[in-house]
C-alpha cells in the first residue's frame, strides 16, 4: 500500500482574505488590536506585522452580500511568541474596553477570543511548550478547553511597554472554520496532505502539518449541510498555506491531481483549489 501524502513539516498558514462590508471600520479595528496597516483603499486593506511584508490579513469590499448562513470562517486565530506578548495583548484590550468573548486554556495553548464589527470570529493566543502538550502514542495532540488563567497572563505582561501592536513574529497560528460536513472534510484535508490531530466527538475535527496541534480547526456548530461559501457571501474569501519550496509545492500539485481535484490557478510558486465548503485555499513556494 502507498504511504499516504504528507504536507512538509515546514508549512504554515499565511495570509486570511475576509469579505467585508465597510473596509475603513474593520481595517481600525484590526489596528485598534494589534495589527499595522500596510495599505488602505475603499475597496481593499492590508494589515500584518512590522518587520514581515507579507499580510496576515486582507479585507476586501463586498457588494451587498447575501444575508444567510453559510460555511466559511469561524474564527482567524494570530498567533504571538510569547505569554508576556499574550498579556500585554489582554492588557490593551481591557484598556481600549474592546469587548471579548471569551478566554480558555486549551492543554496547548492560553487564548483570548473577540468577534470583528461584522461578526467575523478572531483568536490571539500563545502555545505552551511542546513539552506541556498532551501528545498520545497515536500521535493525537489532545486539547481540552477550560477557564484561561487571566490574573497569570496578565502578570505576564511588560508593566513598562509601551507598544501598540503585535510582535514581528506574529503569525497566523491556524484558521478554525464553519464546514458543512466533517467526514467530507476531513477526506479532502487529508488527502491533500493534513494529518488529523484531534477531534470533539462528532462536532470538531482539527488538522495539521509537521505535528503542530492544528493549523486549521473544523467544526459544524453552526449546523450540517450549511450551503458551501460562495463570492456573494461576506466573510471568508481564501487563506494561503505557505510551503517551504517549489519542490513541496511540485509533489503537493502531483497528489492533487492524482486526487482529481480541480487547481483553479496555478503558477510556477502558488497554486489554488477549493475545499469542500466552498473555501478558496492557495499554496505557495516562500522557498
Amino acid at each position: 500500500m502507498n504511504e499516504r501524502f504528507k504536507l512538509d513539516a515546514a508549512s504554515s498558514i499565511g495570509t486570511v482574505v475576509l469579505k467585508v462590508r465597510d473596509v475603513e471600520k474593520l481595517a481600525n479595528y484590526y489596528q485598534a488590536i494589534g495589527l499595522v496597516l500596510f495599505s488602505l483603499t475603499t475597496e481593499k486593506a492590508s494589515l500584518g506585522v512590522s518587520g514581515n511584508e507579507m499580510p496576515l490579513l486582507e479585507l476586501h469590499k463586498i457588494q451587498q452580500p447575501l444575508e444567510r448562513k453559510a460555511a466559511g470562517l469561524f474564527h482567524t486565530a494570530f498567533l504571538l511568541p510569547t505569554r508576556k506578548d499574550l498579556g500585554d495583548t489582554l492588557y490593551r484590550l481591557l484598556v481600549k474596553k474592546i469587548p471579548i468573548d471569551g478566554a480558555s486554556d486549551h492543554g496547548y495553548s492560553e487564548a483570548i477570543y473577540l468577534q470583528d464589527p461584522e461578526g467575523n470570529g478572531i483568536e490571539i493566543y500563545r502555545d505552551k511548550p511542546r513539552s506541556d502538550w498532551d501528545i498520545r502514542e497515536d500521535g493525537r495532540i489532545a486539547g481540552i478547553t477550560i477557564e484561561m488563567d487571566a490574573d497569570g497572563v496578565l502578570a505576564s505582561r511588560d508593566p513598562e511597554s509601551t507598544i501598540e501592536t503585535f510582535p514581528a513574529s506574529t503569525t497566523v497560528g491556524h484558521v478554525h472554520l464553519s464546514v458543512r460536513n466533517l467526514e467530507d472534510t476531513q477526506s479532502f484535508y487529508q488527502k491533500i496532505g493534513f494529518d488529523l490531530t484531534d477531534q470533539f466527538g462528532d462536532q470538531a475535527r482539527f488538522f495539521s502539518a509537521g505535528g503542530y496541534h492544528h493549523h486549521i480547526g473544523t467544526n459544524i456548530w453552526m449546523g450540517n449541510n450549511l450551503p458551501a461559501l460562495t463570492e456573494k457571501d461576506a466573510g471568508l474569501e481564501s487563506f494561503s498555506i505557505l510551503l517551504p519550496s517549489t519542490e513541496s509545492l511540485l509533489k503537493l500539485k502531483q497528489t492533487i491531481q492524482n486526487c482529481g481535484i480541480t487547481i483553479l490557478e496555478d503558477t510556477n510558486v502558488s497554486l489554488s483549489i477549493l475545499d469542500p465548503n466552498g473555501i478558496t485555499i492557495q499554496f505557495k513556494s516562500i522557498g
